[in-house]
């Protein structure tokens, strides 16, 4: 006896629909943990904490944690520290 099957949401034959279709082709590669320390030039164990204080933007995918390159260049973005140019005119001792 055969059974037919209903499309699903993880039924991979189910036709994508036209945005899933665009938000597919415009999804980035996803980098692990290792790639995002030699990008950022830090330790691994410095990228757990940032994920472990949940401090960074990050993607769990399971038991995997992964991160979108665009949402982190986003947060490099948001860290920058001003310059400021103004003195305090009470400098030095007093």
């Amino acid at each position: 006896m055969t059974t037919s099957r209903r499309p699903t949401k993880n039924n991979p034959s189910r036709p994508l629909s036209t945005a899933a279709r665009v938000t597919a082709q415009t999804r980035t590669e996803l980098i692990d943990i290792d790639a995002l320390a030699a990008w950022l030039g830090v330790e691994i164990v410095f990228v757990r904490r940032l994920v472990a204080e949940r401090r960074i933007p990050f993607l769990k995918i399971g038991k995997f944690v992964r991160f979108d390159p665009a949402e982190v260049a986003t947060w490099i973005d948001e860290q920058r520290v001003g310059v400021f140019k103004e003195r305090s005119v009470r400098r030095g001792r007093l």
